[in-house]
């Protein structure tokens, strides 16, 4: 018989932190928290096995399933000296979802299952606290009604409100026993107004009807569009926890929080998180209430004058800090804990790797391996390269003005500008329109995903450092300022006002994760400085890597930049983008409409000192290391105007003929240019291009030589070839102009002639063009291109529907398509290398920054990568952790 089941309370459990995948995240962890001694209620776990079976048998549980779930109850029970269902002594169950990916707020959870009109009285007389019993009736009310009976929140909120205004009454906590009696009547009676039914009584209806929701919560557009944004398979499914109620609604000796063990903001060291008094688990990050602080220092640094945990229960203050210290060091990673505490006891709810901003991540792993939990190599592999990004956004420049509107809680750092929007909706409609936006709300819910995704930052005006608005956003490397209390939205007329200051829809704010404040208008940003950790995991990583990361780069700019993130070289140069400025493009056009040979050299001429000078540059920043330029590689028609307009002001300012502008521009129009006449193409037609090109980059080596006394070795790359002849008929023209200056100057610079392999038909005839070839460089954008049959600027409209319906797992754009494009390289790679084993082989396409295609060109053995300047530190990190044998998600 299949076990579908596994129990865990009273220090034994059936499961371990081992069968994550089976048992997800929370069910592992709860297991073995329990295994380790710790104060953790009874319960037991359903699996992610049953999961997969409910949606692959119409939503049908296994047969063996309710028996199992039976026994599972009875053994809690009898931990915990109740029974389920007993009307004289209740047991009270949670029931929450776990995946084996943390997943915090996409799915369901409901609390106090159990409760109907029979069970909450004998609750009171129990606890001898009428007031919590009715207080708790009326939670589960809402929380079922809402995730089961699919009953809008805010039917119960609306209720609740007019009755506390009705009373004079502000916070909930001045509700009396009989208050929350006639709120249940009330509840009720909006259930069976709702539904034509009343509110299930019978707690077994209940259990079966909050266990269904939870795998139905799997499916949810929330818990789908999170696993599409963080790479998770639909088929791991989720399992369902259900666990013994401990109260943190007891009174004053009762409380309930969530806390990490390290800052998840900075990474700080130091005991970081939130509580409540009298409260359950879902007033802490609802925003309901103001959180307390956990530890003294904490509440003096936020100026609070409402008691820390450590001052007001200082008994359950020092066990949880002993049993923090004892989790960090038995996972060996910072730990995100939830707690309550009833009656003075502590209990540990849950325990799981913390989500944290990539500056944390940094931190820790480094903290981490300095303090010897985990080796250097374990650091590296610990911090997501992707998540390296979140520190190359801006910030804001110290000696900007800032004029403050108002200020919250600093939830997640970086800064980000944008116009005021006020749903999600509208969010990812200015995301569509390519306007930059902030997302403003009072408080996020799991339903606000796509829109927080959509925004460059996030604003609330509730919420604590733990809410829905905080965790996400730092997920998502998103800056967030929760918890500005002081604004006050107006949805009807889309305005947000503090102080007597309104801001409408539309209007530009600032926020600043790192501070919390909230400023008015765009404000000046500054690049990041990357130090101290990051210097040190690079350190490490790049004692690992074999990889080599170069970059794509053609300003002094964009070379200087990527120097400073580790370049060890420029892996590609696009010559063309130093043609489209001032007289450049005049010059660029005066060969364009030449008539003959004779014509275009004398344009050419003008273009030589240009291009020269621009190389200069880039060999003295690169100081020696390695220059791989790539050969006019556009159709010449890019360089042309096409609207009448634009071709009738650059002729007026060429001094050139507007029908003749216009005739050639017709005349080199392409019906598809990406396979016209580009490439290496031109200088098979127009030789005098490549020469010039060659005589800019061999002057340029020679005049670096003679400033420096450093000698420059340039790679020399020919693009879109196909077959060897072609390399040979540019080549002998780089040759002629490599001798040509070595003669005049009295100076030989060594160099290298090599192609991009973007055709499939290179790839396959790579051991033929190796014989001219001393460098391959992988144009992975154009062979992604060429070898699909996809164009990329056209993609978009349909690889959403491919994705979704799992014909493609990534968008082949983004992340190396290796069963098909890959073969393609590593079979070119193979042949190449056979005739010309010294053969160089890189790649320079966007792949060359996916962390994925990365591990892919480590598994064939490639020389280097080449990216963005920006990407450089993403690839190095990436790079040794494919050293290190990681498997990326694109892998496994």
């Amino acid at each position: 018989m299949t076990k579908w089941v596994y129990t865990f309370g009273d220090g034994q459990a059936e499961g371990n932190s081992s069968l994550r995948n089976l048992l997800g995240g929370k069910g592992a962890n709860l297991a073995e928290m329990c295994s380790l001694g710790l104060p953790v209620p009874p319960g037991f776990t359903i699996s992610t096995e049953v999961c997969t079976a409910f949606y692959a048998n119409e939503r049908k549980y296994p047969l063996e399933l309710a028996a199992q779930v039976d026994a599972a109850l009875k053994h809690v029970g009898k931990i915990a000296g109740r029974g389920f269902g007993d009307a004289a002594n209740p047991l009270l169950v949670s029931v929450r979802s776990g995946a084996r990916a943390s997943m915090p707020g996409m799915m369901d959870t409901v609390l106090n299952l159990g409760l109907n009109d029979e069970t909450v009285e004998a609750v009171a007389k129990l606890a001898n606290n009428p007031r919590f019993a009715y207080d708790s009736y009326r939670r589960f009310i809402t929380m079922y009604s809402n995730v089961v009976l699919e009953i809008e929140h805010h039917n119960f909120e609306d209720i609740l409100e007019e009755y506390k205004d009705a009373k004079g009454f502000t916070l909930d906590t001045e509700m009396s026993a009989e208050d929350w009696k006639a709120i249940i009547v009330a509840f009720k009676a909006c259930v069976e107004r709702e539904l034509g039914k009343p509110f299930p009584q019978d707690p077994y209806e209940q259990l079966w009807g909050a266990v269904g929701a939870v795998f139905g919560s799997w499916m949810n557009a929330r818990a789908i569009k999170y696993r599409d944004l963080h790479s998770i398979p639909e088929s791991w499914g989720t399992a369902v926890n259900v666990q013994a109620m401990v109260f943190g609604n007891m009174g004053d000796t009762s409380a309930t929080g969530v806390a990490f063990t390290r800052n998840p903001s900075t990474g700080t060291k130091e005991l970081y998180g939130e509580f409540l008094i009298n409260a359950q688990g879902e007033d802490v990050v609802a925003g309901i209430r103001t959180p307390q602080d956990i530890t003294e220092a904490a509440r003096i640094a936020a100026g609070s004058s409402k008691l820390s945990l450590e001052a007001a229960m200082p008994e359950a203050y020092k066990e949880l800090v002993r049993i923090y210290g004892l989790l960090e060091t038995h996972y060996r990673d910072m730990q995100d804990l939830e707690f309550t505490i009833e009656r003075g006891k502590l209990w540990m709810l849950q325990t799981r790797n913390g989500k944290r901003t990539a500056k944390a991540a940094l931190r820790i792993a480094v903290d981490l391996a300095n303090e010897g939990l985990i080796s250097q190599e374990e650091a590296v592999k610990r911090v997501d390269p992707a998540s390296l990004d979140q520190l190359l956004h801006p910030t804001i420049d110290p000696k900007a003005t800032r004029v403050q509107f108002s200020t919250g809680l600093p939830a997640s750092p970086g800064a980000a500008t944008g116009e005021i929007v006020f749903t999600s909706e509208e969010a990812e409609e200015a995301k569509k329109a390519k306007r930059k936006c902030i997302l403003v709300r009072v408080e996020t819910s799991p339903e606000d995903i796509h829109g927080m995704h959509a925004a460059e930052g996030i604003l609330t005006t509730r919420g604590g450092m733990t809410s829905h608005a905080a965790v996400v956003a730092r997920g998502m490397g998103k800056p967030c300022v929760s918890g500005a209390g002081s604004i006050r939205i107006d949805m009807a007329t889309g305005t947000m006002t503090c102080a007597g200051k309104v801001l409408k829809r539309g209007d530009f704010i600032t926020v600043d994760g790192g501070n919390g404040q909230v400023l008015v208008g765009e404000v000046a940003m500054l690049q990041p400085e990357l130090s101290g950790e990051f210097g040190s995991l690079m350190e490490w990583a790049d004692t690992v890597r074999r990889l080599k990361i170069r970059t794509n780069a053609e300003t002094p700019l964009d070379a200087r930049t990527a120097v400073k993130f580790g370049a060890e070289g420029i892996g590609l140069c696009r010559t063309e983008h130093m043609f489209f400025e001032g007289e450049r493009i005049i010059a660029m056009r005066e060969m364009i409409l030449s008539d003959d040979e004779k014509g275009r050299r004398a344009a050419l001429a003008k273009l030589l000192p240009m291009q020269r000078s621009d190389f200069i540059e880039l060999f003295e920043i690169m100081a020696g290391l390695p220059v791989t330029i790539r050969l006019l590689d556009p159709p010449l028609h890019e360089f042309l105007p096409h609207e009448a307009r634009e071709i009738q002001e650059v002729a007026e300012a060429m001094g050139a003929s507007p029908e003749k502008l216009r005739l050639r521009a017709l005349e080199l129009r392409e019906s598809n240019p990406m396979l016209g006449f580009r490439g290496c193409r031109l200088a098979v037609a127009f030789p005098e291009i490549a020469e010039m090109q060659a005589r800019a980059i061999f002057e340029a080596a020679v005049e670096v030589k003679k400033r420096t006394g450093a000698m420059v070795t340039p790679e020399v790359m020919v693009p879109l070839v196909m077959t060897k002849p072609e390399l040979d008929l540019v080549k002998a023209r780089i040759d002629a102009m490599a001798k040509a200056v070595a003669t005049e100057s009295g100076i030989t610079v060594p160099y290298q002639v090599g192609t991009m392999i973007e055709l499939p038909r290179a790839a396959l005839r790579a051991g033929e063009i190796a014989g001219s070839a001393e460098f391959f460089s992988f144009g992975t954008n154009d062979l992604t291109q060429t070898t699909l049959g996809i164009s990329r600027d056209d993609a978009g409209s349909f690889l959403g529907s491919y994705k979704a319906r799992g014909i493609l797992a990534e968008d082949p754009f983004v992340t190396l398509d290796q069963e098909g494009v890959g073969e393609l390289v590593k079979l070119a790679a193979e042949r190449g290398k056979a005739t010309r084993p010294a053969l160089k082989l890189g790649l320079c396409g966007e792949h060359g920054g996916d962390p994925a295609s990365i591990a892919f060109c480590e598994s064939v053995g490639l020389d280097y990568v080449s990216c963005s300047p920006f990407r450089v530190p993403i690839a190095r990190l990436a790079a040794a952790q494919a050293a290190l044998g990681k498997v990326t998600k694109a892998e496994g």
